[in-house]
């Protein structure tokens, strides 16, 4: 193994370190949860899941967004599928996100508040979200 610079070092530190904030829980209400199941995986979940880590990064939204993954959603006919979770809004699934898709997502339903209805696959029933 190669030596490393006190510099490097501190670059890798802070790369962990930002790691690990993202995986932090506490005090983050948005989730995205992206199905990593098999089938998942096979249709390109490892780079959705990517692509939101970067699109939250280059909107600074680390903070405030918890992205976790989960096993299969049993929705395989449209995987990669993502869950996403903002306070004030129905948790709706995503389906055939790829990282176009995952930009989209974080922008328009994450950021500005607005369902993207040409992705749902489930989401609750009018009748159920007024009955609260």
């Amino acid at each position: 193994m190669a030596k490393m610079s006190l510099e490097e070092l501190r670059k890798l530190r802070d790369s962990k370190k930002t790691d690990l904030r993202k995986r932090e829980a506490e005090g983050k209400e948005i989730q995205v949860i992206v199905g990593m199941g098999t089938c998942g995986i096979a249709a390109g979940a490892k780079q959705t899941l990517d692509a939101f880590l970067k699109a939250l990064d280059e909107g600074n939204l680390v903070d405030d967004v918890l992205v976790r993954q989960t096993g299969c959603m049993g929705l395989c006919h449209s995987e990669p599928t993502v869950e996403v979770i903002v306070p004030g809004m129905p948790a709706v699934i995503y389906g055939k996100v790829d990282a176009a898709v995952a930009n989209e997502i974080v922008k328009k339903h994450i950021i500005g508040r607005e369902l993207l209805d040409n992705h749902i696959l489930d989401r609750p029933a009018a009748d159920i979200m007024n009955s609260n």
